[in-house]
């Protein structure tokens, strides 16, 4: 049986992979770890150490040091995927299912609620995603996008609603898994942004709809494309 420690580093090196947390970027903190993760301290700790061990993660001092990731992808990470993603695959699958069923309903509901005030953070949002030059601005741009859609349904329980639903496709981590930056995945999400926008600001809902449970497939692709990855890895 896995330990906790075990567990902890298999979820945090398949989330690297998975590109929730992208080479050059700071993990949580240990204390937001612990709560993110409902683990102790100590597991956190030791689980971290593990990833800076196989040489995933680096440490940096000062102010604004921490754990730091360096690579998405090493010899243990196709191993921490399998362990993680397989035995809930089924799990994960419906979770892409109802997710795009509750964005087509927050793309909607946005729709038909939104107010002129709320439609500049998200064009602030998308011309800063169009406009990004690497895959970490896409995704802090993307986050803020979808944020800002959420806002403009005017209820946090749905902003809520959304937000769990992404911590748990994503192993924990309320951050949009990012694949590897791949060009055409960045290429899918503006377009996707674009049309979504048109539709929120038109008074759409279901435009925005349809639109929404389109787009939020592209982070269910990206899981997919990492497990596939490492079925190809392992086939003779």
């Amino acid at each position: 049986m896995n330990s906790a420690v075990d567990e902890v580093a298999d979820r945090l090196l398949t989330a690297i992979a998975v590109g929730d947390f992208l080479p050059g970027e700071r993990l949580p903190a240990e204390r937001e770890l612990t709560a993110l993760l409902h683990v102790s301290r100590p597991t956190v700790r030791e689980a971290v150490a593990r990833l800076l061990a196989l040489g995933v993660i680096e440490i940096r001092r000062g102010r604004n040091g921490g754990a730091f990731v360096r690579d998405s992808w090493t010899e243990s990470s196709g191993a921490a995927v399998r362990r993680t993603l397989l035995p809930r695959w089924e799990e994960f699958e419906q979770l892409f299912d109802l997710r795009g069923l509750v964005e087509g309903m927050v793309a909607a509901t946005a729709a038909r609620r939104r107010r002129p005030e709320d439609l500049e953070p998200m064009r602030e949002a998308l011309e800063a995603h169009l406009s990004a030059s690497t895959p970490r601005e896409e995704q802090a741009a993307d986050s803020a996008f979808h944020r800002a859609i959420c806002a403009a349904t005017h209820n946090p329980q749905i902003a809520q609603l959304s937000r769990d639903l992404l911590t748990r496709i994503s192993l924990g981590f309320p951050i949009e898994p990012w694949g590897r930056g791949e060009r055409s995945h960045h290429e899918q999400a503006g377009h996707g942004h674009r049309a979504l926008y048109e539709a929120v600001a038109a008074g759409e809902p279901e435009r925005a709809e349809g639109t929404a449970r389109e787009h939020f497939m592209i982070s269910a692709e990206m899981i997919r494309d990492v497990l596939a990855r490492v079925r190809a890895a392992e086939a003779p």
